[in-house]
């Protein structure tokens, strides 16, 4: 490279800010063997998406123990189940130190008011002696209230249909379809245990991530799509994701 080359002004890079959807898992327990059985439970529901995703780990919840913190370890079992540490959230020097030995990025700890993720439809009551084997397809859930930010809302077997708003944060999955007569600003994964049939209807698209069969498409490639705040309808055709005007 010659020096003239060096000397160029025309800037090489630019820096630009973003809203990615990361997923935040919020540790409650130092057990690693309970973790391991939860999320392979949990990655059951949706074994598509888990593929690969981008996750902060949270640690600010958790209180000082007599059992030895292994952030190796931690990220080790995360990492089986698809699911990628890009930083950790945490406040203790115990972790601050064992993510420094890492050379993993610190986040502070969060202010914001969090509930936790909730798998979606209510507990199954308790098991009688003769109890009927369950239909493959499910009656659609209706959602008449607004989700707000931190809820996630699951329809298994069958479709999901919200009539309200559905916030920034907050995550909508169904094994089917999803139908949401309002804006859409949350998370939309329909077929997530594959079925690529399935489609997403929304009255207005602004959706942080939205997902069929685990194909995806995430805010910064859905705001340069024409159709980013129009009612629209998306369905795979092939691998592809296609968003069309209703």
């Amino acid at each position: 490279m010659s020096q003239a080359d060096l000397l160029d002004p025309a800037p090489v890079f630019q820096l630009k800010g973003s809203m990615l959807a990361i997923t935040v898992l919020e540790l409650a327990h130092n057990d690693l063997a309970r973790l391991d059985h939860q999320l392979s439970e949990k990655v059951a529901q949706a074994p598509n998406f888990f593929q690969n995703t981008p996750l902060v780990l949270a640690l600010d919840k958790l209180q000082p123990g007599a059992q030895q913190f292994d952030l190796r370890a931690l990220l080790a079992v995360c990492r089986r189940h698809g699911l990628r540490t890009l930083a950790i959230r945490a406040s203790l020097a115990e972790h601050l130190a064992a993510a420094q030995a890492l050379d993993l990025p610190v986040l502070p700890p969060s202010s914001a008011r969090e509930r936790p993720l909730t798998p979606g439809a209510a507990p199954a009551p308790a098991k009688k002696a003769e109890k009927p084997a369950e239909p493959a397809v499910r009656p659609t859930r209706v959602v008449t209230t607004p989700v707000r930010g931190g809820q996630q809302i699951y329809a298994p077997g069958g479709d999901l249909l919200v009539l309200a708003p559905v916030s920034a944060g907050a995550e909508l999955l169904a094994d089917g379809n999803i139908h949401v007569y309002a804006p859409m600003r949350g998370r939309a994964l329909a077929g997530i245990k594959g079925n690529s049939q399935a489609r997403i209807f929304c009255r207005m698209l602004a959706a942080e991530l939205i997902s069929i069969a685990g194909r995806y498409k995430v805010a910064e490639d859905l705001r340069r799509d024409p159709n980013w705040g129009e009612a629209v309808h998306i369905h795979l055709a092939g691998d592809v994701l296609n968003i069309t005007r209703l």
